[in-house]
């Protein structure tokens, strides 16, 4: 007896010892990032430690430098978030009602419909930029400073990925507490907002993590579609920090990223409890 719980601690030990040089690995090159904007441009080149002698904050300095005329960091980032937010809440409502038809009803065409939809993962989105953006450019959005090409899409369920995703949640959930609802008096919305939804907050707020940083570290798309310098956002102000004329200030460089992306962590640390119950409650079918 004694001898299989030292093995059982020895298991635990190792499992853990595991998990924290695995972490430590892929945290190491935020780690690295940081340190390096306090580096000069030889510093950065000729070490791999995340540490200096001679700490330098001309990386911060000079990132706050404006670039493509009245755009700079920060109202870069604002431009971002001013698209991101509303993308976000868009793709949330229309991709929830969009898997509560596919999940809860049944119709005509339904799994003609659903087999298109699904279809649509396996196409590549280079392959739409083109007609996207002949599309987009006929209906006069190109360069709209409400960045329309980049929200209409996540009014309609555009992103396939989270209504297969929300689909997947909605078959955990029993037929049996709608039918309650509707003997309760409530209509189909009501029972979607009552019922459906606070079931599925995990599933929603791992949908919201995702599109927030998905959309919030594209390129393409703001590059493609918004031309004016005043309306960048902060992924297209990163290559505009990139001065190939006099030689690139990586710790600028740098420091502008990380700037850019202390949102991303700060949203992702303050919901990851939810977004791992989300993505482990997803895995299991009842």
């Amino acid at each position: 007896m004694h001898s299989m719980k030292k093995q059982k601690e020895i298991g635990t030990y190792l499992k853990y010892a595991v998990l924290i040089v695995v972490g430590l690995i892929m945290v190491y090159p935020l780690i690295w990032m940081l340190g390096a904007t306090f580096k000069t441009n030889n510093e950065i080149f000729s070490s791999m430690s995340p540490f200096t002698l001679h700490p330098t904050l001309d990386g911060y300095k000079n990132a706050m430098n404006d670039y493509g005329g009245k755009i700079n960091l920060f109202s870069a980032m604002f431009n971002t978030y001013k698209y991101v937010i509303p993308k976000v809440v868009f793709t949330v409502v229309s991709c929830t009602i969009t898997a509560y038809g596919f999940g809860r009803f049944n119709f005509k065409g339904k799994n003609l419909l659903f087999a298109v939809l699904m279809s649509t993962l396996f196409l590549p989105n280079v392959v739409m930029n083109v007609p996207q953006y002949i599309l987009y450019n006929n209906f006069g959005w190109i360069d709209s400073k409400f960045y329309l090409p980049l929200l209409i899409p996540s009014l309609f369920a555009f992103d396939t990925y989270f209504v297969f995703m929300m689909i997947q949640f909605l078959r955990n959930i029993p037929r049996e507490l709608d039918e309650a609802a509707t003997i309760d008096g409530c209509n189909h919305i009501q029972t979607l907002w009552y019922v459906i939804v606070p079931m599925l907050r995990p599933a929603m707020v791992s949908c919201a993590l995702f599109q927030f940083m998905w959309s919030s570290n594209d390129f393409m798309g703001p590059l493609l579609y918004v031309k004016t310098p005043e309306f960048y956002p902060a992924t297209i102000f990163v290559k505009l920090s990139m001065d190939a004329d006099t030689g690139f200030d990586w710790n600028r460089v740098l420091a502008v990223s990380f700037i850019s992306i202390l949102p991303q962590l700060v949203v992702f640390f303050a919901a990851q409890d939810q977004f791992i119950d989300g993505i482990s409650a997803g895995s299991v079918k009842g």
